[in-house]
């Protein structure tokens, strides 16, 4: 007797949660790029275009900001008498072989940027992309985005900075077209960005985290 009830308790909740689902479920939308564009054009907040979806970005932390901030300086001084120019979050990358838009935290390009269709808010030349790692987005900076990342043409370095402890993740493109990773932990420690031909100790980029938030 009481299993025949708990079956149709079991039986009922199924069902219940079944339609709960079908009501809550709504399709996503699919937007044509130029929908996106205009979109982002006045958008309170930035967004990533994956193939016709539009996916809202997470706001940064302070820490996050401090980081990106402290990175775009070291850069933007150091390349004051070379080739180089250093954009922030700002600014979004256009990769063509898999329909995205990206806004990394922060890029570089060599020589003069590649607009595409002419836009100057889109761009298609990183050589260098720094993304500050976040819990809700680490695995994707990692992986799915490093793919699409590395469909780019001129694009040969990859950091990805914690924001947790003094740790970077520097991937660099050899000559040969291999990917290879080196792990740096320490704030004394220093890494050579060899794209751009800068070294800097990680310390600096730290300027005025606070681990403890």
């Amino acid at each position: 007797m009481w299993g025949f009830l708990l079956f149709q308790v079991k039986l009922k909740w199924k069902l219940l949660h079944t339609e709960i689902t079908m009501i809550t479920r709504v399709p996503s939308q699919i937007y044509t790029l130029e929908e996106y564009r205009l979109q982002e054009e006045t958008a309170e907040f930035r967004s990533e275009y994956h193939n016709g979806t539009v996916i809202p970005m997470s706001g940064g932390t302070i820490n996050h900001n401090r980081i990106a901030r402290n990175l775009i300086t070291i850069l933007d001084t150091a390349f004051i008498h070379k080739p180089y120019e250093v954009f922030t979050s700002d600014l979004r990358i256009w990769i063509p072989q898999h329909n995205r838009g990206t806004y990394p935290d922060v890029m570089v390009v060599a020589g003069e940027p590649i607009f595409n269709d002419n836009r100057t808010d889109e761009i298609l030349n990183p050589c260098l992309i720094v993304e500050v790692l976040s819990k809700s987005t680490e695995g994707y900076d990692r992986g799915d985005k490093f793919f699409y990342y590395r469909s780019i043409p001129e694009f040969r370095e990859y950091l990805l900075i914690s924001q947790s402890e003094y740790f970077v993740e520097h991937y660099y493109k050899t000559g040969e077209g291999q990917w290879l990773l080196q792990e740096y932990r320490g704030k004394e420690t220093e890494i050579t960005l060899e794209s751009v031909g800068v070294s800097l100790v990680i310390k600096d980029m730290y300027g005025k985290v606070n681990f403890e938030l």
